[in-house]
């Protein structure tokens, strides 16, 4: 019997502080031993990389597969969704099941887990999005949630005619009730009002193309509302994670809260990254909408500033991808376009690129796509290589030129935002708790490897 299953010779590890030339062993799905010169004889199999980087797998904390929304479901199904994953280096996904009114948070969140069980390619956990507390009943059952390791709830600030909507008391029902339980609220921060009063002046002018969709909620339309959800999350010393974040004024207002010594987090997304508000004069401007939507250069600068400074906490991707002929529905009305786009198997490539070509470290990146995620949303065995935890591995090439097209992802869109894009350096393979998912180009996996992530409350 051999002493490991698995044995990474002559990569360099990296993690949030340092890069270093070091042999991982990988043993009943956990990382074993890590060491220099380790012995190839004492390994079932071995792998040499030749010196390229050894990754902590990237958890995508924001995601939604199999989603209901604007008509239609999202077009990545939980096995599509995980299987893109699994090709980008990402070893744990996070869904957002939305509970309506007289649905159970346990109730929605098992009903996605049965599916899961049988589909999933990588880990999985759940942040669950409450829309109605039931009279109440909502935050009675939240302590059994927590207990259950889905420790995050999201509200929606906005989409009230769709029913997704909470009002400020409820928000601070829900901030209040999560402390106690050490737990913590999401929170998609925009505008209603302002978003709709915009679509009616827009719609009543006859300017209907998806460059209507960014003006119809821009900067300030955004920014009021993270100011808010921030507001409330000081004064009731309640712990705030704000997804997606796209503009520069609310970013702003983070960072002030964090100085003063709030537990605020932010996350933003690659394409608030790579894109400016400008791809919504294009003539496939549609494919691109997603809400918040893409903001204008100072904000994408502001966001990279923050990242660099170490002032935004995780990158995430909020892949809600739809089919183009759905994008369609709104060529003419951009109110009738499905809001979303691709990225799961996009994020660390792309921001691994961003190291690769100096733009910021590749321990930075450690951070924001692994380490980080896994600590604040309490995946204790996720997010860096150490031995004890889940050996979650990603083999990069920097060497590896890569364009991204729609036949080399491994979903099941009929388009990408991101078609034509090249990066310089790219993940070659993809351990899941020490099986290969992904080698070269290929899945490897097997639909149901992937596990539910029970998380641990805050302590």
């Amino acid at each position: 019997m051999k002493k490991y299953d698995l044995l990474i010779k002559n990569g360099v590890v990296v993690t949030t502080t340092d890069m270093y030339a070091c042999d991982v062993a990988v043993k009943d799905g956990k990382i074993a031993a890590m060491e220099l010169n380790m012995d190839e004889a004492e390994a079932e199999k071995v792998c040499d990389v030749n010196g390229k980087l050894v990754l902590p797998g990237a958890l995508d904390v924001h995601t939604h597969l199999q989603m209901p929304f604007g008509g239609t479901v999202s077009a990545d199904s939980y096995l599509s969704g995980t299987r893109a994953a699994a090709c980008g280096g990402v070893t744990t996904i996070f869904d957002y099941p939305v509970q309506h009114a007289g649905e159970t948070i346990l109730g929605l969140v098992n009903s996605k887990k049965e599916i899961l069980e049988q589909d999933a390619c990588v880990d999985y956990a759940m942040h669950c999005c409450i829309t109605n507390l039931n009279d109440g009943e909502i935050l009675e059952e939240m302590e059994q949630a927590v207990a259950e390791g889905i420790t995050s709830f999201k509200c929606f600030l906005v989409y009230k005619k769709e029913g997704m909507m909470v009002d400020d008391a409820t928000l601070a029902r829900l901030l209040i009730r999560a402390k106690e339980l050490g737990a913590m609220i999401n929170v998609h921060a925009e505008n209603p009002d302002l978003i709709d009063l915009n679509i009616e002046k827009f719609l009543k002018e006859g300017k209907t193309s998806a460059w209507y969709h960014y003006l119809s909620r821009p900067e300030f339309v955004e920014a009021e509302a993270d100011k808010r959800a921030v507001h409330w999350a000081k004064h009731l010393d309640a712990p705030l994670y704000i997804v997606h974040m796209a503009d520069k004024e609310g970013l702003e207002a983070c960072i002030e809260a964090k100085r003063q010594g709030a537990e605020v987090y932010v996350e933003t997304c690659p394409q608030y990254l790579e894109f400016t508000c400008d791809v919504y004069k294009r003539e496939d401007g549609r494919n691109f909408v997603c809400s918040p939507p893409i903001k204008g250069q100072e904000s994408q600068d502001a966001l990279w500033q923050a990242i660099k400074a170490g002032l935004i906490d995780t990158v995430a991707t909020d892949h809600c991808p739809f089919q183009s002929y759905e994008k369609d529905w709104g060529k003419d009305d951009f109110t009738k376009i499905p809001n979303g786009c691709a990225g799961v198997e996009n994020l660390y490539p792309y921001m691994l690129d961003a190291a690769n070509t100096g733009k910021i470290s590749f321990q930075r990146v450690v951070a924001l796509c692994a380490t980080t995620p896994a600590k604040i949303f309490g995946c204790d065995n996720k997010g860096s290589l150490v031995v004890g935890k889940d050996a979650d591995i990603v083999i990069y090439d920097k060497d590896k030129d890569f364009t991204i097209t729609l036949d080399s992802m491994h979903s099941d869109y009929d388009h990408t935002i991101w078609e034509g894009k090249q990066l310089h350096g790219y993940p070659v393979q993809t351990y899941l708790r020490g099986q290969l998912v992904y080698d070269n180009g290929e899945f490897v996996g097997k639909p149901g490897m992937g596990q539910y992530i029970k998380r641990s409350p805050k302590k």
